[in-house]
């Protein structure tokens, strides 16, 4: 395409490709149509983000706020979380506490949006607009990723299963008695034969306890624990705390070779 006389050729441009569905586009896919300078493009984005039409999310990669956002002054990570991943050639997934209230265990909901991404992960986004975690992930376990449905098309989410052990993957973060309050809601989606199958490719005995012994104890969910200690006593597993924050020193829970050195309390 061109460029003609027209000041607002570039925002025209966005309301055609915003009206096929899309949220975000690149600074490359604008050079490339336009044929213009570098310069010029940015006065014209500039513009357009005076405006509040466009928002910046990383370098070369925008987002198109619609009127309803107008007032958040951008949009929704999930909204174009899929596009910026591509964009940067990412494997990745919305995990922990954003995947959990996903599935439903709102009880607690998030500000920040948290993002797997497979090694090295990007830069955190923090503004007073938006906030966007990422965490690396050496394995990005497949069979553990599910899509899901979003106006601006799909964007991969981890399974409830590997939700809940990607956060006592990361219990430093959220703590025990937080994990164990959104596992009082999580649970209720979970299926006992995909926790073992994800249990074996996570392979982490330690939190494969932590995580029976909460759903054993704490949520009171049989079938999902039953199903976990039958696949995890065919193996040799010791002790362990429950919390690894703290001292090794409790009373031990012979089941699940739990040291109990942290009583937990959930919200609910």
């Amino acid at each position: 395409m061109t460029t003609n006389n027209k000041y607002d050729y570039v925002e025209t441009y966005l309301d055609t490709i915003r009206a096929k569905g899309r949220y975000s586009f690149a600074l490359e896919e604008l050079l490339n149509e336009f044929k213009i300078s570098y310069k010029t493009l940015l006065e014209r984005l500039s513009n357009l983000k005076r405006k509040n039409k466009i928002a910046q999310i990383r370098q070369n990669f925008y987002v198109i706020i619609p009127p309803e956002y107008s007032a958040l002054g951008t949009l929704p990570p999930d909204l174009f979380i899929d596009a910026m991943m591509k964009y940067l050639s990412k494997k990745y997934y919305v995990g922990l506490l954003s995947a959990a209230a996903l599935h439903g265990a709102a009880h607690q909901q998030p500000t920040t949006f948290f993002v797997m991404s497979e090694f090295p992960a990007p830069r955190n986004i923090v503004n007073d607009k938006l906030k966007i975690r990422f965490f690396s992930k050496q394995n990005i376990i497949e069979d553990g990723i599910i899509q899901k449905k979003t106006p601006s098309g799909r964007i991969n989410v981890s399974s409830p299963e590997l939700t809940a052990f990607d956060l006592l993957d990361n219990i430093k973060q959220f703590g025990i008695n937080r994990i164990a309050t959104i596992l009082m809601e999580l649970y209720e989606v979970m299926l006992p034969s995909k926790l073992v199958k994800i249990e074996k490719l996570v392979d982490n005995k330690a939190n494969s306890q932590r995580l029976g012994f909460i759903l054993d104890n704490i949520v009171g969910e049989k079938k999902l624990s039953n199903a976990l200690y039958k696949n995890i006593s065919k193996t040799n597993f010791t002790k362990t705390a429950l919390s690894p924050l703290k001292e090794k020193t409790g009373e031990l829970n012979e089941k699940w070779k739990i040291i109990i050195n942290e009583q937990i309390e959930t919200d609910l």
